[in-house]
């Protein structure tokens, strides 16, 4: 980060799964001077030169200029995932709070703005190809999630329109997953009763291979150092983040000993919706639709112009995570609370 010596750096959405990575890798950084983590519920752990702020980005009234005067940068990282069944819950603190957060940092004269979008933003593409940032992000609007990650990306058009002096970077990930997070993304897509041991090999005799699903992953913290390097950079725009391979109902089979067995997606998502129309799965049939359509993504940009090259495999992603599941392991925030089920 030779650019950023001293700097303040404030990062929303701090205690949860990118933010811990992001918040530990910036407080190690001899480079940087002070980081503001930005939650709703303070947490335990307290890192070097990190101090905390309680914001609720969905609220009229914080006063987000406040917590940014005197940035150098903000990396805005928050966003909700549930309630599922209430999307315009979502919408108030994804896209209204994102707004706010866009509109503060240029009230604030911050002059760098890293924003966490996602692979979920893109239009359907090919599983069989990669495609660059140029792909339309206009998600699968049937989908709350890709909606509102591609309304912000609209947005971000206006803004960086509007406000030119402002060095704008937007990080399209992966899925992410590292072992710390096992407990919280149970708890997000599976549901807080959804055991973990049911990761266990011996317990999957077969999975399903469902059409089209076939998707990347990423290591948290491997996302992490990509918004650092950007930080410290000055690069602008918007970056593909992921790790190879891709994972499909082949890689999944090979790590848990089960054999694939091909599943129809009419059937697949039939359950999912009965589940979820049940209240017994937070994870909807329209995110399912989305993630069976989302194109895989290529990374050259970042590995070019960032310099960024992941550290973890797909593979090793995934065995991690699945550990984290069998440990019901978690970290020191309130989004991440270790919980061990089953």
């Amino acid at each position: 980060m030779s650019n950023a010596a001293g700097s303040r750096i404030v990062v929303t959405g701090a205690t949860g799964n990118v933010g811990t990575s992001v918040v530990r890798l910036l407080s190690e950084d001899p480079q940087v001077g002070s980081v503001l983590g930005l939650a709703r519920r303070l947490p335990e752990w307290q890192p070097p030169k990190t101090d905390w702020s309680t914001v609720d980005i969905a609220s009229e009234q914080a006063d987000l200029v406040r917590e940014f005067l005197g940035a150098d940068a903000v990396i805005h990282l928050a966003w909700a995932f549930q309630p599922t069944h209430d999307p315009a819950t979502t919408w108030r603190t994804n896209v209204l709070g994102g707004i706010r957060v866009f509109d503060a940092v240029a009230a604030a004269g911050v002059p760098t703005l890293v924003h966490a979008s996602s692979v979920g933003a893109y239009s359907p593409g090919p599983k069989d190809d990669a495609v660059d940032e140029s792909w339309p992000t206009h998600g699968w609007p049937d989908a709350a999630y890709c909606r509102e990650k591609a309304y912000l990306e609209r947005t971000l058009d206006t803004f960086e329109r509007e406000h030119p002096g402002i060095r704008v970077v937007r990080m399209r990930p992966a899925f992410l997953f590292k072992r710390e997070s096992a407990s919280e993304q149970r708890r997000i897509f599976g549901g807080k009763f959804l055991p973990g041991p049911l990761a266990r090999p011996e317990l999957l005799p077969f999975l399903p291979d469902i059409p089209g699903l076939r998707v990347q992953a990423l290591h948290t913290d491997d996302a992490a150092k990509a918004y650092l390097l950007a930080v410290g950079s000055d690069a602008r725009g918007a970056f593909n983040l992921a790790a190879d391979p891709p994972v499909d109902a082949a890689l999944l089979g090979k790590l848990l000993g089960s054999r694939p067995v091909r599943l129809p997606r009419t059937a697949a998502r039939s359950a999912i919706a009965a589940a979820w129309g049940l209240h017994l799965l937070p994870a909807s049939p329209h995110l399912f639709d989305a993630v069976v359509r989302l194109p895989l993504m290529d990374c050259n940009r970042a590995h070019a112009e960032l310099g960024w090259q992941p550290e973890y495999t797909a593979t090793e992603v995934i065995e991690e995570f699945l550990q984290g599941l069998q440990q019901g392991a978690g970290a020191q925030t309130e989004p991440m609370r270790g919980r061990k089920v089953g």
